[in-house]
């Protein structure tokens, strides 16, 4: 079912991506650059199921890679260290990522052809679409 996240996104839009920022307790210049920033996510999966994510952008590139439903230790764009797990949940890659007594997920689902990641923190959700490159 991962297959088919599988390749290079470019964005599209983000819609509400410096509220959520903020309530993940991003500081002002970082979302500046956040907000500026339209990443390409690149996804793959080896030979042993090991799922390889990679956001690449001018102003950071970061990588994860991990097996579905096993915790690891992330250090996220932002250099929030988290400990974070990722399972498949009803088609979605569902990714939550936990720190200082805080929780945030992010659920990405094909829709129509793109991807589209829901970042959530309490009742803020922002919205980053993504179209796959050929």
């Amino acid at each position: 079912m991962v297959e088919s996240f599988v390749g290079t996104w470019k964005m599209l839009q983000s819609e509400n991506f410096d509220d959520y920022m903020k309530a993940i307790g991003v500081g002002f210049a970082t979302r500046q650059v956040g907000n500026r920033t339209k990443p390409n996510l690149v996804l793959s999966v080896d030979e042993q199921g090991i799922i390889c994510m990679k956001s690449q952008s001018a102003f950071k590139s970061t990588e994860i890679k991990f097996q579905l439903n096993e915790p690891f230790d992330e250090t996220t764009a932002d250099d929030r260290k988290t400990k974070t797990v990722v399972t498949l949940d009803n088609g979605k890659l569902v990714q939550k990522q936990t720190w200082d007594g805080k929780e945030t997920s992010i659920e990405r689902e094909i829709s129509d052809g793109k991807l589209i990641a829901k970042c959530i923190i309490g009742d803020v959700v922002a919205v980053r679409t993504y179209v796959k490159e050929a």
